[in-house]
């Protein structure tokens, strides 16, 4: 092998002095010269080449004044202002004209922003060279500009134009101040005049597309001018900025997506190129990209608020409201008078539940003249939502009125309409929307309308015009399914649902229908397997996940199981509020407080603005005694949403509970201040009065009721009731009997029969009973109430009676298949396990009705099953010490003595927490 020899210092001192004489060669050495070259140039807009030759001139040469003069223009094209005014400065120093130097050295100056200092020294010189004044003033210009100082400026301004009438500078300078004037057509004239001298002038075909953007109807002008400024200049930012902008606007995606190419090309790793990527992905509706980019987007500018906003818009749209709420309330903090930013914190708001909050941010919206047809309409959904109908209404006409195309804005007011009552008014607004727009919402919200009324006839001829604004869509497919479903037709919703997944196998809503239907066909393992589908799929479903979830827990799966499902619900969707509320549900249900007040608390952790998730923890510490932890908790939730009365209710109950009344009443009265006819917190305020003695007040307040509900039993009966507490039966019956003259209601009777006999007046209680059965022979809640009273008296054939009558009158009754399940056990018919399973059937969640069902079947040995629904109904009330001691006595009948013992011992723990301790120590007693 040959080896290279060592490369020796003398040869790299060889080369490098070749390469010297080379480059001496090649330049001639000349620093004259090389300032020839320097000035061709700087002529051709080479700008690198140009300080390339005029520094290696002065390497030769240093105090050669042209070549720091050259070399000073240079630099200001380029952009480094500080070293033009450097080198300018020494070429002035050198000798070199300064009549030449000033119009280059006042730019570098205004560049850098020093326009004070431009003024100091420039002011009063006077230039012999037009074109050389017509700079030097056009700089003045724009310094008095800045400094505040219009008439000077425009002195400045008219003395270039006088120095050139065509100086394009001054010239840009005189159309801009014609643009700020309103004189769009006068500053157009200008920039055309700019053009038809100069067509190679970007900065005129710039200013032009700028001036043309905003003006209506000249979009295509405006992007003729940005791609021209491009045909000239290919590196030009502002206009890739602008002409991007500008199709953004127009939402032409696909050529946005071509020019966003070019830009990134140009400055790939810019915030300003990363907020447009960012952008147009969100406007693809790409949603989850923009996330991604934008979170890259806010690491490259964390201050940027254009970008902080954006990144809150795209979190709304993925429901990531914790977020959303963070970046948009920045930017409202920062610039207050950003309307679109404060919209979308109102929205974000709204969607939490934050009603308070969004009225707050909303209304610096509305103060200082009159708002726009969006902002009109904002405020009439918050007013809406925070229950003030009026303001609603009144914010709703108007965006209707400005904006009379806005489907959404029309909708909200038929909506509101509807809350306030007119009823008709509403739904033919409703109506007309739908048939007159291809927006859907108004359809959907007509077609909830109809179903929550049970009008299924005009709900079905609405999902059918839905049907024809979506072809081939599943949606309309799948609310057919949803209202046969609610009409009783089993068979005609499932082929709905099942032509709905057809169409669109992942259709969420149309596989959860089916899934009911499975459910209560007691077909539980098929409504399982349509979500396991799903999740196959896509495994981070939160809809599917859920579902599978409530599907497990009604089949009696394992807790851990729901809980886990649930819980990754709960890691797809950080933020979202429904997986935390139901997991928090499901624990509370199950008496696992400790996992409850967990859930509870890492959902405030997350989201400690969601009121929704506040009062849920506040609940947890009530059930868990931690009264004062509550009432704190119920406060927070109350100043989140102080016009939600539910929460109102919550801190009273709290308050009540802790036997703070005098606080409970004040709660009970905000809430009332709210909604003046709520009736929860009128009862609650009655019981308040009347436990002070203060009947007076009570009396008000029932009658209070009776005004406002001139056609329903509860008024009559809470003035009956104060009447009874005070052992005035007389007066008691006297109301009872002119509520039942106004509303023949079965509460009235029931109450009317219950005084008498308490009064001591059995007789005529019932003659009342009969004459009632008479005139009401449909009126299956009074016998209801007689055959309880029948078993009260050991009555068991009078109560069996009573209780058939009721499942004929009423075949969907639970009640009264149960308790006739209960006293046809008593009476040894053979129908009584028959019963008990239709009490189950029609109510699945009616753990008395499983009680009843396991204690018949175990009656008649059949220890499995009965064992089995006994434990579905503890599932459900795992409180109650009544079906353990049942559990207990099933044990024991079916020959498991050990089992037995054991609910027993726990029921003995409990000591005069339960009545049935004699019952409990027998059965322990037993051999």
């Amino acid at each position: 092998m040959k080896f290279l020899e060592p490369y020796s210092l003398a040869r790299c001192a060889g080369t490098l002095l070749a390469l010297v004489v080379t480059l001496a060669a090649c330049t001639g050495g000349d620093p004259q010269a090389l300032v020839t070259q320097a000035r061709g140039d700087l002529a051709r807009g080479d700008f690198k080449q140009a300080i390339i030759q005029a520094k290696t001139a002065l390497q030769r040469m240093p105090d050669l004044p042209e070549a720091r003069y050259l070399l000073g223009v240079a630099l200001l094209r380029t952009g480094d202002a500080a070293g033009a005014e450097a080198e300018l400065r020494r070429a002035l120093a050198l000798g070199f004209a300064a009549a030449t130097v000033a119009p280059a050295l006042a730019q570098a100056m205004l560049a850098q922003g020093l326009q004070t200092r431009l003024i100091a020294e420039f002011a009063d010189t006077v230039l012999d060279q037009t074109a050389d004044l017509a700079s030097l003033k056009t700089s003045l210009a724009t310094a008095y500009a800045l400094e505040g100082d219009a008439q000077a400026s425009q002195a400045a301004l008219s003395a270039a134009l006088t120095a050139d009438p065509h100086y394009a500078p001054a010239l840009l300078m005189r159309a801009r101040a014609l643009a700020g004037q309103n004189d769009v057509e006068g500053a157009l004239a200008v920039l055309d005049s700019i053009i038809a001298r100069t067509p190679a002038n970007h900065q005129a075909w710039q200013a032009k597309g700028d001036l043309l953007r905003p003006s209506k109807g000249k979009g295509d002008e405006a992007l003729a001018a940005y791609r021209k400024v491009l045909e000239i200049k290919p590196d030009h930012v502002a206009a890739h900025v602008a002409l991007l902008t500008l199709l953004l606007a127009q939402d032409k995606l696909v050529d946005a997506a071509a020019q966003l190419g070019k830009l990134k090309s140009l400055s790939p790793n810019q915030p300003q190129t990363r907020y447009f990527e960012t952008l147009l992905a969100y406007q693809q509706d790409d949603f989850q990209r923009a996330g991604e980019l934008s979170r890259q987007l806010l690491v490259l500018a964390p201050t940027d608020l254009r970008s902080l906003q954006l990144a809150g818009a795209t979190a709304l749209q993925v429901n990531d409201l914790v977020q959303a709420q963070a970046h948009l309330e920045r930017v409202v903090r920062a610039a207050p008078q950003a309307r679109l930013a404060r919209q979308l914190l109102v929205s974000a708001y709204l969607r939490t539940g934050q009603g308070g909050k969004a009225l707050d941010t909303l209304l610096p919206m509305l103060q200082g003249g009159e708002p726009d047809a969006a902002t009109s309409a904002l405020a009439g959904d918050v007013y809406r939502r925070t229950g003030d109908i009026k303001k609603a209404e009144a914010y709703l006409a108007r965006a209707a009125k400005l904006a009379p195309k806005d489907a959404r804005a029309r909708t909200s007011l038929a909506l509101t309409h509807l809350a306030a009552g007119r009823r008709d008014e509403g739904l033919g607004e409703l109506q007309d929307v739908a048939a007159s727009d291809s927006d859907i919402t108004a359809d959907l919200a007509l077609i909830g309308t109809h179903l929550l009324n049970r009008d299924f006839d005009r709900a079905f001829k609405a999902i059918d015009g839905l049907e024809k604004k979506l072809p081939g869509m599943p949606q309309a497919a799948s609310l057919r399914g949803r209202a046969l479903m609610l009409q009783g037709d089993a068979v005609g919703a499932r082929k709905s649902l099942e032509r709905a997944l057809a169409i669109a196998p992942a259709y969420f809503q149309a596989a959860d229908g089916l899934a009911t239907l499975d459910m209560a066909e007691k077909k539980p393992e098929y409504a399982r397997k349509r979500f396991d589908a799903m999740l196959a799929k896509d495994p981070n479903n939160v809809h599917a996940l859920l579902a599978l979830a409530r599907v497990r827990a009604a089949s009696a799966a394992p807790s851990s199981e729901v809980a886990d499902l649930i819980g990754r619900a709960v890691k797809v969707k950080p933020a979202a509020t429904t997986p935390r509320l139901m997991l928090v549900t499901f624990h509370v249900q199950r008496n696992e407080l400790a996992q409850a007040m967990a859930a509870a608390q890492e959902g405030v952790a997350a989201n400690p603005s969601s009121a929704m998730l506040l009062d849920a923890l506040g609940r947890v510490q009530q059930a868990s005694g931690e009264l004062r932890r509550a009432i704190t908790t119920y406060t927070k939730a109350v100043a989140q949403q102080p016009q939600t009365v539910l929460l109102h209710m919550r801190l009273a109950g709290a308050q009540l509970a802790d036997k703070d009344k005098a606080a409970a009443a004040a709660s009970l009265r905000k809430a009332l201040n709210i909604q003046p006819d709520l009736i929860e917190a009128q009862v609650e305020l009655i019981a308040l009065a009347v436990d002070s003695k203060d009947f007076k007040a009570a009396l008000d307040l029932a009658r209070t009721v009776q005004k406002q509900r001139p056609k329903q039993a509860v008024g009559y009966l809470l003035e009956a009731d104060l009447a009874t507490a005070q052992k005035k039966f007389d007066d008691a019956l006297a109301v009872l009997r002119a509520g039942l003259k106004v509303v023949p209601a079965p509460d009235l009777a029931r109450q009317m029969h219950s005084t008498l006999r308490a009064s001591g007046k059995g007789d005529e209680a019932d003659r009342f009973a009969a004459a009632w059965l008479k005139e009401q022979p449909t009126d299956a809640l009074f016998r209801l109430y007689l055959g309880d009273l029948a078993i009260a008296r050991n009555d068991l054939l009078a109560a069996e009676r009573l209780y058939a009558s009721v499942s004929q009158l009423d075949p969907t009754n639970a009640i009264a298949f149960n308790n006739l399940a209960w006293v046809s056990g008593k009476l040894k018919r053979s129908e009584a396990v028959a019963f008990a399973e239709r009490a189950v059937a029609l109510s699945p969640d009616y753990a008395g009705a499983m009680d009843t069902l396991a204690i018949l079947l175990s009656d008649k040995g059949g220890y499995t099953k009965a064992l089995a629904w006994e434990n579905k109904a503890l599932l459900l009330q795992p409180q109650n010490s009544l079906f353990r001691l049942n559990l207990a006595k099933i044990h024991l009948k079916g020959g498991q003595k050990d089992l037995a013992q054991v609910e027993l011992a726990q029921l003995a723990k409990l000591g005069d927490k339960f009545q049935a301790q004699a019952e409990v120590a027998r059965l322990l007693k037993l051999p």
